[in-house]
């Protein structure tokens, strides 16, 4: 299950990080709009389907899921499970009996909500304009260090909305990850109560780990 949220995080990074190189400039222009959007926003909600496809093209399962970000704050859904960042902590709900607690620089080792909506990874990529035809603008980035579990992703960044719609993150064995946006609100309204944990909203013998 942290694979997957991994993989969705790695494209909010993609979607919020001005600076990836001193590459395509058409492609830097594309990224900079994008990004400017999801910075000068107060909130952001939007669903997302995470769709795993073998390298022969066969499907391997479909997540769903929903994501709420204010800030460094941020909260996601998937099923029974959740993670709750309230810009200090973060809490890690398996949807079962655990819920681990790490601070927020704990988490930034990995890929937090927190660290890539920061732009940090912005020397991490070598990108480019691959199309710019019909409604997207399609970007290609590869990462700098090869190794990253991952060789390329894809965005599919709508020209009208100027938002990510559709992300194909491809790994080293040639099996995808879809990862398709949708319902999203760059404007929405959200209650700081949604990224405070709450233990009694919870099971009364869950173990919380920190």
């Amino acid at each position: 299950m942290k694979n997957w949220y991994a993989l969705l995080f790695t494209v909010i990074a993609l979607t919020s990080t001005t600076l990836f190189g001193q590459n395509d400039p058409n492609a830097k222009k594309v990224l900079d709009g994008l990004s400017e959007k999801i910075k000068s926003s107060k909130g952001i909600s939007v669903a997302f389907s995470l769709k795993s496809i073998t390298a022969k093209g066969k499907p391997n399962g479909t997540k769903t899921g929903k994501l709420s970000l204010k800030g460094s704050k941020y909260y996601l859904k998937q099923g029974k499970n959740e993670i709750i960042c309230d810009g200090v902590k973060v809490y890690n709900y398996d949807g079962n009996k655990t819920i681990t607690v790490s601070s927020v620089e704990e988490s930034d080792q990995t890929l937090s909500p927190q660290k890539l909506l920061s732009g940090s990874y912005g020397k991490d990529f070598i990108y480019k304009l691959a199309s710019s035809n019909g409604k997207y603008n399609q970007i290609e980035l590869i990462p700098v260090d090869k190794r990253k579990a991952f060789q390329k992703v894809i965005l599919y960044i709508d020209k009208k909305q100027n938002f990510i719609t559709k992300a194909d993150i491809i790994d080293k064995s040639n099996n995808t990850t879809e990862a398709v946006f949708s319902n999203v609100n760059t404007n929405a309204v959200l209650t700081d109560n949604l990224f405070v944990f709450n233990k009694s909203k919870y099971p009364s013998d869950v173990d919380i780990l920190d």
